[in-house]
């Protein structure tokens, strides 16, 4: 049996709905590799299937699988205005006769109209979801805390509701999806030196982190900053993968040393594109004609590429970069990414 059907295995414990077309591709990126000095491929997590794909539909298969099993009707979850967990969530639901409620928090500044109609926005609304809204854009607890309030409202109408929680106190069923992403890259390529992540949440992260560990895989993995500096941005994977070892029953040690973050390309903040930012979206759009979001993976390349600056990349090194879709967004920065 090989590790990825024993991580399979212990994955069966957790309720789960398939969401997911296939196993998705990795691809290098032959200009790509030949520009930078390194052997870079792309983990393609922007076609997993459902709704223009994306990296929350692993983690979403978990959190639906939970929400069947309490036979919940009604899914409420909450995330930026143009958040793509909440797009996706709102598509599951669709997929499975449930009412989605989504909650948007105003987490970017100096936004125009295109931010709040287009994109995500347009799409969840195509979708049929149902909206609510909160105004502050860094308060988990209470944004977490409105959305049970809802529920509660809703349950004396007579529905059942299930809470996918924003904040960080909550098991992480949602890195399970990525425990066994994780697990998918380590079968199909055996052997690489690094790979580089968005890191958030932290669910993406830890989970693809802990599935390489638990396969036995040993490159060394970056998670790059996109909401909060690194310092803050470590602690929060310290208490994710403590959680997750927990829920999977595995000793944390196994990753406690490996948790990695970079935080040079998160300036000007969440969701606001600076000039690493840009550079790196339109190199790759320009090199390889894959878009990348602005928001997550632009992000992330940017950090890919000041890792080869400052070393920690080295040239000739075989690296991975997951691209976890969310081009949706795109249209929603418009007005930022248009030629001045």
């Amino acid at each position: 049996m090989t590790m990825h059907m024993q991580i399979d295995r212990k994955l069966t414990e957790f309720p789960r709905v398939r969401l997911m077309t296939e196993v998705t591709p990795v691809e290098r990126l032959n200009r790509m590799s030949d520009r930078l000095g390194i052997d870079l491929w792309l983990k393609r997590d922007d076609l997993t299937g459902l709704s223009f794909g994306g990296n929350k539909t692993r983690q979403l298969e978990f959190y639906f699988g939970e929400a069947l099993h309490q036979k919940a009707d009604t899914v409420l979850i909450t995330g930026a205005v143009q958040s793509n967990f909440v797009r996706t969530a709102a598509a599951a639901a669709a997929r499975l006769g449930m009412t989605s409620v989504l909650q948007l928090e105003e987490r970017v500044p100096g936004m125009g109209p295109a931010y709040y109609r287009s994109g995500n926005v347009l799409l969840a609304q195509i979708l049929g979801a149902e909206y609510m809204y909160f105004p502050v854009g860094e308060d988990e607890v209470g944004a977490d805390n409105a959305l049970h309030d809802r529920a509660a409202r809703l349950r004396a109408e007579g529905r059942t509701p299930y809470v996918i929680h924003l904040g960080v106190d909550h098991p992480p069923l949602g890195a399970l999806g990525y425990v066994q992403g994780g697990a998918e890259l380590a079968d199909q390529m055996a052997e690489f030196d690094v790979a580089v992540v968005p890191s958030g949440s932290g669910a993406t992260h830890g989970g693809f982190l802990t599935g390489l560990r638990l396969s036995g895989h040993g490159a060394q993995v970056y998670g790059i900053c996109v909401r909060r500096d690194q310092t803050q941005q470590k602690a929060r994977m310290e208490k994710v993968l403590g959680k997750l070892a927990a829920l999977m029953g595995f000793d944390p040690a196994l990753v406690k040393e490996d948790i990695h973050v970079w935080d040079g390309a998160l300036a000007p903040g969440y969701g606001q594109i600076g000039d690493r930012t840009r550079t790196a979206l339109e190199l790759m759009a320009q090199t390889e004609g894959i878009f990348l979001d602005p928001v997550y993976t632009a992000k992330t390349f940017a950090g890919l590429l000041g890792l080869l600056d400052s070393g920690a990349i080295r040239k000739g090194q075989k690296v991975v970069m997951l691209h976890t879709g969310g081009l949706p967004a795109l249209f929603g920065y418009q007005d930022q990414l248009e030629p001045t």
